[in-house]
């Protein structure tokens, strides 16, 4: 289990203790559960070039510019943010 789980509102306010027989409604869908998006765009185009059968297997920048520009439109993309936690010593080296 995680942070999450321990942070989160219990869930045994979701149940009873007696069953109740009520009957179950069922709301029919108003959306077509077979329609595709069909849209042909540049970013669809590149989307179709990637190898999707192993990971790593993409450029991963080039990977998050498509899902960006599909998701955000004309918003800039950020670029890498890449950092790592190393302090350059001053001095000699004394590890011989």
């Amino acid at each position: 289990m995680t942070q999450y789980d321990a942070g989160s509102t219990p869930m045994w306010g979701c149940f009873d203790t007696v069953a109740t027989a009520s009957d179950f409604r069922v709301t029919m869908p108003t959306v077509s559960l077979n329609q595709k998006n069909v849209a042909v765009n540049e970013w669809q185009k590149r989307s179709e070039k990637f190898i999707y059968a192993r990971e790593d297997s993409n450029n991963d920048i080039e990977f998050n510019r498509v899902l960006w520009h599909g998701l955000k439109g004309d918003v800039p993309f950020p670029g890498p943010k890449r950092s790592a936690f190393v302090t350059a010593l001053q001095g000699d080296d004394d590890d011989d």
